[in-house]
C-alpha cells in the first residue's frame, strides 16, 4: 500500500489562523464607519442649530434697530449736539453690520472688489473709540488703495475678533499694533498685542470651535476668523509669533486677484 505521512498543519488550517484577525479588522472598520457617520450627523445638527440661532438673533435685533432710528430722528429735531447724534448713528450702523453678519451665517457670502485699506481703517477707527483708555493703538497702513476680493462685514468681524482677543490678553492695558503689508501675490495683515501670550500646549487648539481659555468665553471668535479667512476668502490665518508674558502676533494672508 502506497501511503504518505504529512507533518505539520495543512494549508487550509494555516489560512484559518488569520480568520480571527481578518474578522477583527472588519469589525473595527465597521465601527469606524459608524462612528464617522454618527459624528457627522452630530456636527450637522450642531451647525443647523448655530445657523438657526444666528438668523433668529439677526431677526430679533432688527426690531429695536427700527425703533432706535426713529428716536434718532426725534433727537435731531430737538437740536441735540450733532457730535453726539453722529456717534449714536455710527453705533446704529454698527448694529446693522452685526445683523448682516448673523444673517449671512450658513450661506456662502459674496465677494466684491473692495479697498482693504479703507475697510481696515474704518474698523480700527470704530474699535479704538470704544476700547479701554489704557490701550495704545498703532496701525501702519499703505497710503494707496489696495483692491481685494472681500466681504467687508465678515472681514471686519475677523479684525474685531482678533483685536478684542488682544485687548483681553492685555487685560485692558498695553499696546495693540496693526500692520498691513502689500506683496505682489498677496496681502498680509499683522495684529500684535503685548498680552500674556499663548502657551505651546494651546497653540494647536486655539482655532477649534468651542475651545477657550477664558472663564466666560464661548470659544467661537478664532474659529469664526479662521472660517471667514480660509473658507470664504481663500486665505490663511496663523499665529506668526507668541511669547508667554510678552505678547502674540496673528498673521492674515489674503491672495491678490490675478486681474483687476
Amino acid at each position: 500500500v502506497n501511503q504518505k505521512l504529512y507533518y505539520g498543519d495543512s494549508s487550509l488550517l494555516k489560512k484559518l489562523k488569520y480568520y480571527p484577525l481578518a474578522l477583527l479588522l472588519i469589525l473595527f472598520l465597521f465601527a469606524g464607519v459608524l462612528y464617522f457617520f454618527f459624528q457627522s450627523s452630530v456636527t450637522a445638527e450642531q451647525n443647523r442649530l448655530w445657523v438657526g440661532m444666528a438668523k433668529e438673533t439677526a431677526h430679533q435685533i432688527g426690531t429695536p434697530l427700527t425703533s432706535l432710528m426713529g428716536w434718532i430722528t426725534l433727537l435731531k429735531e430737538q437740536n441735540i449736539a450733532p457730535a453726539s447724534i453722529e456717534e449714536m448713528e455710527k453705533d446704529i450702523e454698527r448694529l446693522h453690520v452685526i445683523t448682516d453678519r448673523f444673517s449671512k451665517v450658513g450661506s456662502r457670502p459674496e465677494l466684491h472688489l473692495e479697498d482693504i485699506v479703507q475697510v481696515t481703517a474704518t474698523t480700527l477707527g470704530y474699535l479704538k473709540k470704544r476700547s479701554a483708555q489704557h490701550i495704545q493703538w498703532e496701525w501702519d497702513l499703505p497710503k494707496a488703495p489696495i483692491p481685494l476680493l472681500l466681504n467687508p462685514p465678515l472681514f471686519s468681524w475677523t479684525l474685531e475678533n482678533l483685536a478684542k482677543n488682544g485687548m483681553d490678553a492685555m487685560k485692558g492695558k498695553g499696546n495693540l499694533k496693526i500692520e498691513l503689508k502689500a506683496f505682489p501675490q498677496d496681502i498680509r495683515l499683522y495684529i500684535s498685542d503685548t498680552g500674556s501670550g499663548i502657551s505651546s500646549s494651546h497653540l494647536k487648539r486655539i482655532f477649534q470651535p468651542g475651545y477657550t481659555t477664558k472663564s466666560r468665553g464661548w470659544g467661537l471668535g478664532l474659529s469664526l476668523a479662521k472660517r471667514i479667512v480660509e473658507d470664504y476668502h481663500q486665505g490663511h490665518i496663523r499665529v506668526a509669533k507668541t511669547t508667554p508674558g510678552k505678547g502674540t502676533t496673528f498673521e492674515i494672508l489674503l491672495p491678490r486677484p490675478a486681474e483687476i
